[in-house]
């Protein structure tokens, strides 16, 4: 297995990548995860998914919403940003190699600026176009913590997806069980006030008081999501005021929940850089046994989580019983794994697909939208906003969980077409240009 070798520079500027030095399977990865991500994202730009409609689609066991949602579930759920931010990770492995002719402070000096100005992109991404689902933000913060932890050995990096999921994992019981002694004392303080048909005490109506705040917050109430619907269809002050004060809780309060998994997921994927695993230096067989085991592995493991779900009787009064019965979920331990898995297996495949001859055309444009992924992201937000907000289109809560799919292949259409287009002429899509611009504080020439 090779690792990367560092291309040769000019040392007496700094300049972004030329194409000359770029590794088409990351091109070919980020153009493949970046449109992936939308089949996530769809979900928050069009659909206000409620309790009772989920619950109505995956009790169905037919039919075209629930065969949809199933095959989200098992092939792309939490695995498309995770593989864009082992690629992220990947990216920043390969900027330090590609600039250490620079000299040490020059190096640190340019990937902060970088790293800033795509926390601003990503600022104004939430805040602006009003997409409270941004990556941009963190992966500017997490990326200059990631930055210091570079030169760790490949296989130190590797380590912390495991440890991290473990770590996140006693996060959770730990939240699940404070959550569910809640619950406990709120039935504990009900049972004891109906045998002895007394007024509750101060210290039994706070347990009360506890215990129906945590209902507001986590259980289905229709009247809000009726609001809520109502708001995203209606004017742009209107949603300004839902997404903003949620983005900015996010960004602030919540910022550390993503900060293990993100940093995790970044420093495997410097490592599988360094191992020659993303830049196509392994062998074909290699990259099909990693298939055969991610897709074996992920897959079982995320159906045994689908089956369950499947199963499940979705009345509340049981799922609150079974909180107060079940001490530890222990399914929630196989999520970080099968994405893990299944992650590694959709890489292979990609990478697989890149070393043969087949679908050239689909190869080249999918390396086009790779190369200008900064762009195909910002542009799938402004699509999907504009059709689906009250501002634009309006079409919020107006089509069946299926139909999204069909706005997601009309953008993905659209990128894939229109990206190798635009790189035919130019040598950075347009934000890819802005960024760099910024970054390096000179225009930079745009026209091939």
């Amino acid at each position: 297995m090779s690792t990367i070798t560092e291309p040769n520079q000019d040392a007496t500027s700094a300049h972004p990548v030329r194409d000359k030095n770029r590794i088409i399977e990351l091109d070919v990865l980020r153009g493949f995860a970046v449109l992936g991500i939308l089949l996530m994202n769809i979900k928050g730009f069009g659909i206000l998914l409620g309790f009772q409609e989920y619950v109505d689609i995956i009790t169905s066991r037919q039919g075209a919403d629930f065969w949809t949602m199933t095959i989200i579930t098992i092939l792309f759920e939490g695995k498309m940003r995770a593989l864009f931010c082992m690629l992220f990770g990947a990216g920043i492995i390969l900027f330090c190699t590609q600039k250490k002719a620079f000299g040490k402070k020059n190096l640190w000096k340019l990937f902060y600026i970088r790293m800033f100005w795509l926390a601003v992109f990503g600022l104004l991404h939430a805040h602006l176009l009003l997409w409270r689902g941004d990556i941009l933000y963190y992966y500017g913060v997490f990326g200059m913590l990631v930055f210091l932890l570079r030169n760790m050995k490949p296989k130190y990096k590797a380590i912390g997806v495991p440890v991290v999921a473990i770590l996140g994992f006693i996060i959770s019981v730990s939240f699940y069980q404070g959550f569910r002694e809640k619950r406990l004392n709120y039935v504990a303080v009900k049972t004891e006030l109906a045998s002895n048909l007394q007024q509750p005490t101060e210290a039994q109506q706070k347990k009360i008081d506890t215990w129906m705040e945590m209902e507001k917050d986590y259980f289905p109430d229709d009247k809000r999501d009726e609001k809520r619907v109502k708001t995203m269809q209606g004017s742009y002050t209107e949603i300004a005021k839902e997404i903003r004060p949620r983005a900015f809780e996010d960004q602030t309060k919540y910022l550390v929940t993503l900060l293990g998994d993100n940093i995790a997921l970044m420093l495997l994927g410097m490592a599988l850089l360094q191992w020659g695993f993303f830049s196509g230096k392994w062998q074909k067989k290699d990259y099909r046994l990693t298939a055969i085991i991610g897709y074996g592995v992920g897959i079982l493991l995320v159906s045994i989580n689908h089956i369950r779900d499947i199963n499940t009787e979705y009345v509340i009064e049981k799922l609150v019983h079974e909180l107060e019965v079940t001490p530890i979920d222990w399914y929630s331990l196989i999520y970080p794994f099968q994405r893990i898995f299944i992650v590694m297996g959709h890489a292979a495949i990609v990478i697989l697909f890149v070393k043969g001859n087949v679908l050239i055309w689909l190869k080249n444009s999918l390396k086009a939208v790779g190369q200008m992924a900064f762009t195909n992201y910002i542009l799938q937000t402004i699509f999907c906003t504009f059709f689906f907000f009250g501002y634009g289109l309006g079409y919020y809560d107006k089509l069946a969980f299926h139909q999204l799919y069909y706005v997601v292949f009309a953008v993905w259409i659209f990128e894939l077409i229109v990206s190798p287009l635009w790189l035919k002429y130019y040598k950075f899509g347009p934000l890819e240009w802005l960024w760099r611009s910024l970054t390096y504080r000179k225009f930079q020439s745009m026209k091939r």
